[in-house]
């Protein structure tokens, strides 16, 4: 297959695969943006910029002034036939910034939706005026950090959805930092009919966490499990993917294909279509593009049920039981202890209806899970901010349901286990061991699944 032609100035230039990987709309503002006192400068890992030049190049970039996308190819393997195209955000006339600078400025001076949205509607748009043949893949980048533009309020959207297989990619980097809106993005797709894709899923823990919360029709694979030769994190994290597309029949794409062996990498590990530098450079779309015939994945069209609080979610459950609070507090431990040795290192969240049951003790065992879980989070009323080191917490007003929950939920790639429980009322002068809770303890993977969605919208 003749490659595509290659822009100069477009952050793609050569075989080197972590250019092409840093070079991309799709992850990049993996930090937060702080603003310094008097909000005159912006900074975030390490970059800092004068907020005060309204007239510079990144002002202008983050408006969307001057972006034009280049396609990538998305092949089937082995063949090697193209299915379609992934597009990613370019400055042309501003060479010298690349596509993660400019979303990372967009991050810092809080413009991430309004730029996204403009780089999907100029991907969307030159797909159309291009010709691009009827049902090709065409992924779009997403930051999770956007509010979703759908199809009712914008055509190019709904346009793109009609004539193609369009499918929204979304970056893994800091899927944790912007749950709240990830999710409601994840449920407007959903609604919308728009396939969605995680990218690079294995870089990092965050996305494998994710996976049965997102539940993505597609899973584009870390560059490392293709180009880096099998060894036991590559195993893990294929063996976590594996899984996911054994339960939920996903689709995978392998990223940074740049050799025949590459190509029997991506293969080993599942992948059914492909992109890289062996079959194409990013490029201008070719007129009317002819791609082949392929099986786009099924949209889950279904919006899951929303729960108002972890306990809706078992109320019926005809295993329900009653125990007092030593009972809770044993199995609570014992799920706590193992996720603390699971190999997945799964997600903790924890409500524990008030901060005056966060002592030291448990302070300390969650301190110690968040040393390796990808996201532990405590709620509760009136829990304090000096938490320990990467444990969220997250506070509950007094009324909030949530306070007479007892929960802990632990969901990995392969790990699915949730105590839910709920304090019986009129217990007003109970000797605190003596206190009753209606509860049920599951490891049905859809269940703890809906119990830690209903958490994980309050995680700010």
């Amino acid at each position: 297959m003749m490659p595509l032609a290659h822009v100069p100035g477009s952050n793609c230039t050569g075989g080197d695969a972590a250019t092409d990987r840093t070079a991309r709309h799709g992850g990049q503002a993996s930090w937060r943006p702080d603003l310094e006192e008097g909000g005159s400068r912006v900074s975030g890992n390490g970059a800092q910029w004068d907020v005060s030049s309204q007239h510079s190049d990144l002002d202008d970039a983050v408006t969307g002034d001057g972006v034009a996308p280049l396609f990538q190819p998305i092949v089937s393997l082995p063949s090697g036939t193209v299915v379609g195209f992934e597009a990613l955000a370019r400055w042309p006339r501003q060479p010298q910034l690349g596509p993660q600078e400019v979303f990372a400025y967009a991050a810092a001076t809080r413009q991430v939706t309004e730029l996204d949205r403009v780089c999907i509607d100029r991907a969307i748009d030159a797909a159309l005026r291009g010709g691009l043949s009827e049902g090709a893949f065409l992924g779009v980048n997403s930051e999770p950090a956007s509010d979703y533009t759908g199809r009712a309020d914008s055509e190019i959207v709904d346009r793109g959805h009609d004539k193609f297989a369009l499918i929204y990619e979304l970056t893994e980097r800091n899927l944790l930092g912007h749950l709240p809106t990830l999710l409601r993005k994840v449920a407007a797709l959903r609604a919308d009919g728009i396939a969605i894709a995680l990218d690079d899923v294995g870089d990092n823990p965050e996305s494998l966490a994710l996976l049965d919360i997102v539940s993505p029709e597609v899973i584009k694979l870390a560059n490392k499990l293709i180009q880096d030769p099998p060894n036991a994190d590559t195993a893990k994290t294929g063996a976590a993917i594996m899984a996911h597309r054994e339960r939920r029949g996903t689709l995978i794409v392998a990223e940074g294909i740049e050799t025949d062996q590459h190509v029997e990498q991506a293969l080993a590990w599942g992948a059914t279509l492909g992109q890289g530098f062996l079959f194409g450079r990013p490029g201008p779309l070719p007129l009317h593009a002819t791609t082949a015939e392929w099986s786009p994945p099924a949209v889950h069209t279904r919006a899951p049920t929303s729960f108002g609080s972890p306990f809706d979610v078992v109320a019926a459950d005809p295993s329900m039981r009653t125990a007092r609070k030593p009972v809770l507090k044993a199995i609570s431990l014992h799920l706590e202890e193992q996720a603390r040795h699971r190999e997945d290192t799964p997600m903790v969240l924890t409500a524990l209806q008030d901060g005056m049951n966060f002592g030291l003790p448990t302070r300390r065992r969650y301190e110690t899970l968040a040393a390796s879980s990808p996201l532990v989070a405590v709620f509760g009323h009136g829990l304090t901010p000096d938490q320990p080191a990467r444990v969220r917490t997250v506070p509950l007003d007094a009324g909030d349901a949530l306070t007479s929950q007892w929960v802990v939920v632990t969901l990995g790639s392969h790990t699915a286990a949730a105590l839910v429980a709920r304090e019986r009322t009129g217990q007003i002068g109970t000797a605190d061991d003596d206190r009753e809770f209606e509860f049920v303890v599951t490891h049905d993977r859809a269940v703890v699944t809906a119990v830690a969605s209903a958490l994980l919208k309050s995680v700010r």
